[in-house]
């Protein structure tokens, strides 16, 4: 299977943020970006695709940023890829 770079770069987000998450509490997209060298406008937009899809959910304020809205342990890579509407 090959993967282009938003289906590889929502994958490793992914990854990042169950590895960076702490006690449910959100993880922002500057972070990931930074940590992951992903532009942050291309980073939005995979988060609100994976937002629609019901993946992640978003938390506001000044502590906020993005939270898994499901057991990250039930993510499947092609439900990733689904939301933002790649082509396997």
């Amino acid at each position: 299977m090959k993967l282009t770079s938003k289906g590889r770069f929502a994958v490793m987000s992914l990854v990042d943020m169950a590895i960076n998450s702490v006690a449910n509490k959100p993880v922002s997209l500057s972070d990931i970006s930074s940590r992951q060298n992903i532009s942050l406008p291309f980073l939005v937009q995979i988060f609100i695709s994976l937002k629609k899809s019901g993946i992640v959910k978003s938390v506001r304020g000044p502590s906020g940023g993005y939270t898994f809205a499901k057991n990250p342990d039930f993510i499947k890579i092609y439900d990733v890829i689904k939301a933002i509407d790649e082509d396997l």
